[in-house]
C-alpha cells in the first residue's frame, strides 16, 4: 500500500500533536516540517524528518495539514492548492466558513486538488454531531455548550493584539450556547489593560460573547490545555415530542484538533476536487483501511 505523504505546515501546538498522530497513522508518512524559520533551533523531536521554510523544498507532497493561526489558513491555501497538493486546516472563525469555501473551490477544481476546511473539533467533528442530532429530530432546538477550557483560537487572537506578550482565553459555559471568555493577559511594557481590553473586545472571536480580562504576571501559571463540549437537542421525529439527544467529550484541546485533521488529510485522499466541509464528507472516509473490513467492524 502506498502511503499518504504529509507535509505539517506550522509546528505550534497543533503541529507538535500533528506530528505524534502522523507518526500513529501506519497509511502515512512524514514528508517534512514547514516552519518560519526553517531549519534553525530544530527541535530534537523533528531529528529525522526535513524541516524547511517553505513547501517547495519538500518532495512528491500528498497533502499540507495547515497549522497555523485561522487567520493563516487562507494564505496557505492559497499558495499551495496550486501545486496540486491538497490542504486541510482548522480555520474556527464559523461566520466566515462559507466565503473561505466559496473563495477556495475554483482554485481546487482549476488544479485537480481537494480542501478540507474548519476540521478541528468546533467546527468539525462537532458539526458532524450537530448535523446527525438535527436527522434524528428536524424539528427542535440544538445547544453547543463549551468548556470550560482553552480555546486555541481566542488565545491565538488576544496573542496578536499590540501590548500582550502572552495570553490565554477560557470559555466558560453557562447554559443553552452561551459562553462567558475569561481573557488572561501578560502585558509588554508600557501597554495598558484597557487599551488591551477594548482591541480584544472589538474583535469579531469575541465580539458577540461576555469578556473579561485579567492582568497576570505568568500566563503559564494558569495555562490549562483540556477542554470540552456538552451538546443537546431536544426536538421531535416526526409527529413524536420530547426526543432529547446529548452528547459530551472532554479533550486535549490541541491532541484531538491534531487528530481530526490527520482523518481529514486521508479523506481528502478519496474525495473528488472541491473544497469541503466535515460535514460533506462520509465519515467512514476518516479511518484507515478498506471499507468493506470497516462496515463489518462498525456497522
Amino acid at each position: 500500500m502506498k502511503k499518504i505523504r504529509a507535509a505539517i505546515v506550522g509546528y505550534g501546538n497543533i503541529g507538535r500533536y500533528t506530528l505524534e498522530a502522523l507518526q500513529e497513522a501506519e497509511d502515512f508518512e512524514i514528508a517534512g516540517v514547514v516552519r518560519r524559520y526553517g531549519a534553525a533551533d530544530k527541535p530534537a523531536e523533528l531529528a529525522d524528518y526535513a524541516v524547511v521554510s517553505n513547501i517547495t523544498e519538500l518532495k512528491d507532497v500528498d497533502v499540507a495539514i495547515l497549522c497555523a493561526p485561522t487567520r493563516s489558513c487562507e494564505e496557505y491555501a492559497k499558495q499551495i492548492l496550486p501545486m496540486g497538493i491538497n490542504t486541510v486546516d482548522s480555520f474556527d472563525i464559523h461566520t466566515s466558513i462559507c466565503d473561505y469555501r466559496a473563495t477556495l473551490m475554483p482554485i481546487c477544481r482549476e488544479h485537480k486538488a481537494v480542501s478540507v476546511i474548519a476540521a478541528g473539533w468546533d467546527p468539525g467533528s462537532d458539526s458532524v454531531v450537530r448535523t446527525l442530532m438535527e436527522a434524528l429530530a428536524p424539528k427542535g432546538l440544538s445547544y453547543t455548550n463549551f468548556g470550560p477550557g482553552m480555546s486555541m483560537g481566542h488565545s491565538v487572537c488576544v496573542r496578536s493584539k499590540k501590548g500582550v506578550k502572552n495570553a490565554l482565553s477560557m470559555t466558560i459555559p453557562l447554559g443553552e450556547g452561551i459562553h462567558r471568555r475569561m481573557v488572561y493577559v501578560e502585558l509588554e511594557e508600557g501597554a495598558t489593560l484597557e487599551q488591551v481590553t477594548a482591541d480584544i473586545k472589538a474583535d469579531p472571536y469575541f465580539a458577540n460573547d461576555e469578556t473579561h480580562v485579567f492582568a497576570v504576571e505568568s500566563v503559564d501559571a494558569v495555562r490549562d490545555m483540556g477542554h470540552g463540549v456538552h451538546m443537546v437537542r431536544k426536538g421531535v421525529s416526526g409527529k413524536t415530542q420530547n426526543q432529547r439527544i446529548s452528547f459530551d467529550m472532554s479533550i486535549n484541546n490541541p491532541a484531538l484538533t491534531a487528530q481530526i485533521l490527520v482523518g481529514v488529510a486521508r479523506a481528502s485522499m478519496r474525495l473528488q476536487p472541491g473544497c469541503y466541509t466535515m460535514i460533506e464528507i462520509p465519515v467512514v472516509d476518516l479511518l484507515p483501511g478498506e471499507r468493506e473490513d470497516l462496515i463489518r467492524h462498525l456497522v
